[in-house]
């Protein structure tokens, strides 16, 4: 028997001291992925057939963010209430504050910040995100964990959600490709590229405009051009003012992101793409089609 128990334990020793000693999931392998994701589900009392986090790649280390099925089956198993709202606003965007105790009676206070560009000149939906960041802030901080919401991803810089495959644990490497990439631009890694083709050719717009189209598995709506151009990064740069260069690079990272969304991020996502796409086939016509 005691044998037994040791052969049973010592893998999920093993794994769990790898985790926290390197903090980087890629680090394991993915059987033991797959373990570790069921095993920490297990521990807050969460589904994990519902998928309650995903993974993402911050700093050069594979980790896990908590999703909105997260952070609702928390709030139910901990008993967490919202006591108050306070929305204040300024003209870079939201900030809003929650008060907010759990089933012991502890009691806790987080804020949610969005900025106005985020969702181009809709206030009211800037206003819906800002709220529900700072219930979920509250609802991770309640339940005394530290992990990373889903609505604060998008703001992190350098942040790479990652697809693991739910049933093998296997990370999936090849990430779909959304458009034609132009010639000379495939995205081959420099290791692999001859000595003499390490820089990398100037981008070539007109050439790139014949080619470019709107993927046909890339939900886009239908803008006004002046809407699209009046949307604005995350640092306030209007996308009118962009080079193409510039704005295909956003819609491929944007496409990238897709597989990945809720469906509550999707519409601002959704908006963002159909900006791009409608800019980049104006300038198509106007630069690349004959004058009538």
């Amino acid at each position: 028997m005691e044998s037994t128990e040791i052969t049973t334990t010592a893998p999920d020793a093993a794994m769990l001291e790898k985790v926290l000693v390197s903090g980087d999931l890629s680090k394991i392998s993915p059987a033991d992925r797959l373990q570790y994701y069921q095993m920490v589900c297990k521990s807050m009392g969460l589904n994990p057939l519902s998928r309650p986090f995903e993974y993402i790649e911050l700093k050069g280390r594979l980790t896990l963010y908590a999703k909105k099925d997260a952070t609702d089956q928390l709030r139910k198993n901990h008993g967490v209430s919202i006591d108050d709202i306070d929305i204040q606003e300024d003209k870079d965007g939201i900030t809003v504050k929650v008060k907010g105790h759990d089933q012991t009676g502890r009691s806790d206070v987080e804020i949610g910040c969005v900025s106005k560009s985020d969702a181009g000149w809709s206030v009211q939906n800037v206003k819906m995100k800002a709220v529900t960041k700072a219930k979920r802030r509250l609802t991770l901080s309640l339940c005394g964990l530290g992990w990373l919401d889903e609505s604060e991803i998008e703001t992190i810089r350098d942040a790479r959600p990652v697809i693991v495959d739910s049933n093998t644990g296997e990370i999936v490497q090849n990430a779909p490709q959304p458009a034609e990439l132009p010639e000379g631009d495939n995205n081959t890694p420099a290791a692999e590229k001859p000595a003499e083709a390490q820089e990398k050719p100037k981008f070539d717009e007109i050439e790139f405009l014949k080619k470019w189209r709107v993927p046909a598995d890339i939900p886009v709506m239908k803008m006004q051009r002046k809407n699209a151009e009046s949307m604005v990064d995350s640092k306030g740069k209007p996308y009118g003012e962009k080079s193409t260069y510039e704005l295909y690079q956003m819609f491929r990272s944007i496409a990238n992101k897709i597989p990945t969304l809720t469906d509550e991020q999707k519409p601002d996502y959704q908006m963002k793409i159909s900006a791009i796409c409608e800019i980049m086939q104006c300038r198509k016509v106007e630069k690349t089609l004959p004058k009538p």
